[in-house]
Order: structure tokens, then sequence, then C-alpha cells
């Protein structure tokens, strides 16, 4: 049997749609860093929301530090990641393209100095002090050591990860550690005291935060993508703010935080209060994307220039921090 013209027009751009309709029906692939901290988006991450929310493939890569996100970031090999202030600090000094699209809170108790055997800030020349190397930690250590008016040469300061600095503390290759929930509450509770937290290395002028960051080049191609990841990521922050009460050590979001972290169940509560988290309306506001977080940037850039730690920093930090994934 014979096919009209039409009839073969038909058929071939039937054929053509078919073929086209996987092409456009895939997923976009995003690639997200993560750390195993205590902090409320591992409740959307457990639940499968952000997935749900942006109808992209993900993959979560796992990270132990700040530093190692970063390195993902500029090659390439992640989309999304979690950092702190000091190694978005280096990573912007250097002109790497990323923006900060979410702070997560600024750290207060749940990174600390802590130490066994010392009981005063003196006691610390001459001891072996573990933290991760370009982290908010690390920062937060110096920061302590300056306002104490110590040399930090004068005692020694080993880079090793927090599974790491678990290990060295048990086999008691080291005196202290400055590092963050879990790790720092393992330490506590196997006979480390708290010299110092990053609460009050706030007061002394060295205020640390975390955020997420994302690739300029990848925002720009699927921005509807980031802002359905802040949407959801802000939705796991105003639930906890409105009851934190509710996030008990028998709720089911303490128990997928615990899954997720490595945390016990029982101090998921406690570590949670070792944020301070900004609200949905804050995040825009001056006081955080909207100004201050730039300027906590510049002031986090100022310290580690004197420290050696990088060679200049910029006289802007603003075009590395947007508020437009949270325009209403």
């Amino acid at each position: 049997m014979s096919l009209s013209r039409r009839s073969l027009l038909t058929v071939a751009a039937f054929g053509a749609a078919t073929l086209a309709l996987p092409a456009a029906a895939q997923a976009v692939d995003l690639r997200i860093g993560w750390q195993p901290i205590v902090e409320p988006s591992r409740v959307p991450q457990a639940d499968g929301a952000y997935e749900t929310a942006t109808g992209a493939t993900i993959t979560w890569n796992r990270f132990e530090g700040g530093a190692d996100v970063i390195a993902a970031i500029a090659s390439s090999s992640i989309d999304i990641g979690y950092v702190g202030s000091s190694p978005l600090t280096v990573a912007v000094s250097q002109g790497l393209p990323i923006e900060t699209i979410f702070v997560v809170g600024n750290i207060a108790e749940a990174e600390a100095l802590a130490v066994k055997g010392i009981t005063d800030p003196a006691e610390l020349v001459g001891k072996t002090i573990a933290t991760p190397f370009v982290s908010t930690a690390h920062y937060s250590l110096l920061t302590a050591l300056a306002h104490w008016n110590i040399d930090p040469a004068s005692l020694q300061i080993v880079n090793l990860r927090p599974p790491e600095i678990v290990a060295a503390w048990e086999r008691g290759d080291i005196d202290g550690a400055y590092v963050w929930d879990p790790v720092l509450t393992q330490i506590k509770t196997t006979g480390g005291t708290v010299l110092a937290d990053s609460a009050a290395v706030a007061e002394w002028g060295g205020p640390t935060f975390d955020a997420w960051i994302v690739r300029k080049e990848f925002a720009e191609q699927h921005p509807e993508i980031v802002q359905a990841f802040v949407t959801v990521t802000a939705d796991a922050y105003a639930a906890y703010l409105a009851n934190p009460a509710a996030w008990d050590a028998a709720s089911a979001e303490a128990g997928k935080i615990a899954e997720l972290s490595g945390a016990k169940v029982e101090d998921v509560p406690a570590l949670l209060k070792g944020y301070v988290f900004p609200s949905r309306e804050q995040q825009a506001s001056a006081d955080f994307l909207g100004g201050g977080t730039a300027a906590a940037i510049a002031a986090t850039a100022k310290f580690l220039v004197a420290q050696g730690s990088i060679p200049a920093a910029l006289d802007d930090y603003s075009p590395y921090v947007t508020t437009r994934f949270f325009a209403q």
C-alpha cells in the first residue's frame, strides 16, 4: 500500500517529535556538594524534596570540609556547594566565579576549640592542635590566638579533616582541636573541654558563617533550578524556626538529621542551637545577602591577608553575593 505525500509528512513529523521527546524530557544533572553538619536542610535532603522541586537528577557528593568543596566547584565537579565563610573568602578573593545564594547561619557554639589538660590559653604553646585548614574553624583558631597574643608558630597546628581529628584524638596524638559538630561533641564527651567557641571569637572580631554557593555558569543556565533549591532550603529553615522545640530527639526531623550527619539523635536539638539561623525574610536584608554577607567576607579577607593566607583582598565582594533568588 502506498502512502500519500501528506501521510508521509505526517509520519515524518510524528517520528521527529518522538525522537525529540527524550531530549526534551531529560532532567538536568545537578551535583550538590554537602557536608555532614547538623542543620535543617538535612531533612529535605533525606526526604528527596530537592529532587521533587527541581526536577533535576541530583548527585549528592559528601565532603568533610569547605576547602574540598571549593576545589570541586573550581574543577566544575559540582554545581552547588556548602561552605564556611573562610574557604568562601579564599575562593572569591582569587576570582572563582561563584555566588553566595543562601546564608545557613552565623556559627556560635557549633564550632569550638576543645582541649585536654589545658585550662589557660598560654598553655597552648608547644601543644599540638588540629583543625581543617582553610575552614571557618581554622580562621577562628587563628583569630583566637591573635586575641590571646599567641604566635601560631609557637604551637603545632596540624591539618586534619573531622574524621581524622576523631582518630587522632582517640590515639592521643593531639592535645586539642578547633572543629565543628558532631565531631566537636564527640571530643567533648571523651574528655575534651572548650577553651573558646565561635560565639566568643565573633565578639573578638572574627564572626563566621556557613553558606550555600553556586557556580555562576550553572545559575545563569538554570536559574529555575537554583530558585527551587533555595526555596526548599528556606522552607526547611522556616519549619525549624517556627517551632524549634518540635525538633526534639523523638521527632522525625531529628532522626533524619542524625542519620545523614552521623550525630547521635539525642544530641541533635542542642547541636541545632549551635547556629544563629536567619529567617527567610532576613536572607535578603542588609544584615545578610543584601550587604552584611559581603562585608563579612571583606573583613575575613583583611584578616587572611594579614595572616599571609591570601595575597590580597578585593575592593568589593558584592558580585559574589546575590539576593535574586529571594526576590518576590
